[in-house]
C-alpha cells in the first residue's frame, strides 16, 4: 500500500469526515465503448416498465395519476437552500432541487425503482416460459386469480437493511409470490413490521447487513423454484435504477433547466452497498456524459464504497478492515461492503464522494421540515451534506474546473432516497432529535 493510500485508509478509519475527488474519473468519450451495459438495456427495461403500467394501476392506485409509471417529482427547495448558505457561506449559487424518491409509489423509496423492476422483470419470465401469457395480451392479467396461484408455487429472497426488503416485499406480495425478506440488525422494527403485515416473512439477524444476504442467498439456491434478488450483484436492480435518468432529464425539460457544457448538473446520490446511485449515475452519464458531476455519499462509520474505489480494491475490502463498526443511524446506508459490479461499472464515472457524520443528518431532515414541509429519512438528508462538502472543499483550495469547467454555472440535485412510508410516531421522535449548528461540522479531509 503506497504512503498516500496508507494515509487515506487512516482517515477513514478516524472516521472523519472526507471529501473525494475520483482521480480514476475519465472523460465520458474515453471509457463510453468499454462500459458493461448499454443504453439498448436501459431502453429494454423502460419498455418492460410501460408493459406492466396497467398492471401497476390496478395493485397501486396511487399510480393512476401517472398511467401506471412509479416516478417521483423534481421540486426546487429555496427555503432549504438559503438556510444552508447560513452555516455554509461558500454553498453553490444555482438552483437547488430534491428529487423525491423519497415519495415513490409502492415502496416509498428509490428501492421502488431497481426492487420492483427486477421482480416484475422475472414475474414476465416465468410467465411466458410457462405459457400464462402471450405476446401482446393486456398485462392486467397479471393480477388474475390463476397468475396469482401460479406464482404463489414460487419464492423470492432479499437480504436487506431495510427499502430493498420493503420494495421487494411489496410487489412480491401484490403477485402472488412467497416473500422472504433477510433483514439486517440496521433494519427499523416499522419496516419489519409493514412487510408482515403484508403477508412477507421476514428472518432477522443479529449480524450485518452482508450476513443477512449471504443467507438469503443460501437458502434460495436449496430450492428450484426460488429467486434471490442480489442486491450485491444483479444486473437487472441496476438497470432498474438506471432508467430513473431519462425521466429526470423529461422533467429537467418541463423546468426549463439546461444540461449543457456551460450549464452542468450535479446530481448528490446516498450510497449503501452502491445499487441505486451507481445505476442512476450510470444511466445519467449515458445521457450527459461529462455534463453531469455524480457525487456518492456516505456515513463516516459505513463508507464501504469510498473505500473500495479509493484502495482500488472494490469489494475485496471492507469498513472493518479498516476499523470502522458500521453502524449509523442512516440504516439504508449501513453496508460494510461495497458491490464489486457497481463499483467496476462507475469507477471512472463518478466524480467525487463525501462522507457525513450521523449527527448531521437530523439537522438537514429538521430544516427540510421547517423550510419545505418534507419529511425525508436520515439517510436521505445524507446528500445535503456532500453539497455542502463541496462547497467548502472548493473554499479551502480545490479547483472547481477540476470537476467541470462551469461548474459555477451548475444546477444542484439532491436526490432523496426513502421517507415517505415512516410511521407518524417515528416521525416525531426523529424531528425532536436535539441537533446545533456544529453538527454540520467543518472543512472536510480533501482527498485527490
Amino acid at each position: 500500500m503506497s504512503y498516500e493510500q496508507a494515509a487515506f485508509c487512516s482517515a477513514v478509519g478516524r472516521g472523519e469526515e472526507i471529501f473525494w475527488v475520483n482521480p480514476e474519473k475519465k472523460p465520458y468519450r474515453e471509457v463510453e465503448a468499454s462500459l458493461p451495459f448499454s443504453a439498448a438495456q436501459i431502453e429494454d427495461a423502460e419498455a418492460r416498465l410501460a408493459r406492466f403500467a396497467p398492471f401497476l394501476e390496478l395493485k397501486f392506485p396511487e399510480t393512476i395519476k401517472t398511467h401506471g409509471l412509479i416516478e417521483s417529482p423534481l421540486r426546487e427547495i429555496p427555503g432549504m437552500h438559503e438556510w444552508l448558505c447560513e452555516p455554509c457561506p461558500e454553498a453553490p449559487v444555482g438552483k437547488l432541487l430534491l428529487k423525491m424518491d423519497s415519495h415513490l409509489a409502492a415502496a416509498g423509496s428509490v428501492k421502488a425503482r431497481g426492487g420492483i423492476y427486477e421482480i416484475l422483470h422475472h414475474a414476465e419470465t416465468l410467465a411466458l416460459e410457462h405459457g400464462m401469457l402471450q405476446p401482446g395480451e393486456s398485462y392486467t392479467r397479471f393480477a388474475d386469480p390463476d397468475f396469482r396461484a401460479f406464482f404463489g408455487t414460487y419464492s423470492l429472497h432479499v437480504g436487506s437493511t431495510g427499502n430493498l426488503g420493503l420494495s421487494v416485499g411489496v410487489i412480491g406480495a401484490a403477485l402472488g409470490f412467497q416473500t422472504c425478506v433477510h433483514m439486517s440488525a440496521d433494519a427499523r422494527q416499522w419496516k419489519k413490521d409493514l412487510l408482515r403485515s403484508r403477508g412477507v416473512e421476514v428472518r432477522e439477524y443479529a449480524s450485518d447487513y452482508s450476513a443477512a444476504v449471504a443467507a438469503g442467498r443460501r437458502l434460495a439456491s436449496q430450492d428450484k423454484r426460488a429467486y434471490f434478488v442480489d442486491d450485491e450483484q444483479s444486473q437487472d436492480l441496476f438497470l432498474g435504477y438506471a432508467v430513473a435518468a431519462k425521466r429526470l432529464q423529461k422533467q429537467l425539460e418541463a423546468m426549463q433547466i439546461p444540461v449543457d457544457d456551460a450549464h452542468p448538473l450535479v446530481v448528490y446520490l446516498p450510497c449503501g452497498v452502491g445499487g441505486a446511485p451507481g445505476g442512476i449515475c450510470y444511466g445519467l452519464k449515458k445521457l450527459y456524459g461529462d455534463n453531469v458531476i455524480c457525487c456518492y455519499v456516505e456515513p463516516t462509520q459505513a463508507p464501504c464504497m469510498l473505500l473500495g474505489l479509493g484502495t482500488g480494491r472494490m469489494e475485496d475490502i471492507c469498513c472493518a478492515d479498516v476499523g470502522l463498526s458500521g453502524k449509523t443511524a442512516a440504516d439504508g446506508l449501513a453496508v460494510g461492503r461495497p458491490s464489486g459490479l457497481v463499483a467496476r461499472a462507475t469507477r471512472e464515472l463518478v466524480s467525487c464522494e463525501a462522507t457525513v457524520h450521523d449527527r448531521a443528518l437530523f439537522r438537514y431532515q429538521k430544516k427540510l421540515w421547517e423550510t419545505e414541509n418534507i419529511f425525508i429519512e436520515p439517510s436521505a438528508c445524507a446528500g445535503f451534506h456532500s453539497y455542502v462538502q463541496l462547497a467548502r472543499a472548493c473554499a479551502a483550495g480545490l479547483a472547481p474546473e477540476s470537476l467541470h469547467p462551469a461548474l459555477c454555472n451548475a444546477t444542484h440535485i439532491v436526490w432523496a432516497t426513502g421517507g415517505s412510508l415512516v410511521p407518524e410516531q417515528e416521525r416525531q421522535s426523529m424531528l425532536q432529535t436535539k441537533t446545533t449548528p456544529e453538527d454540520l461540522g467543518t472543512t472536510p479531509l480533501i482527498f485527490q
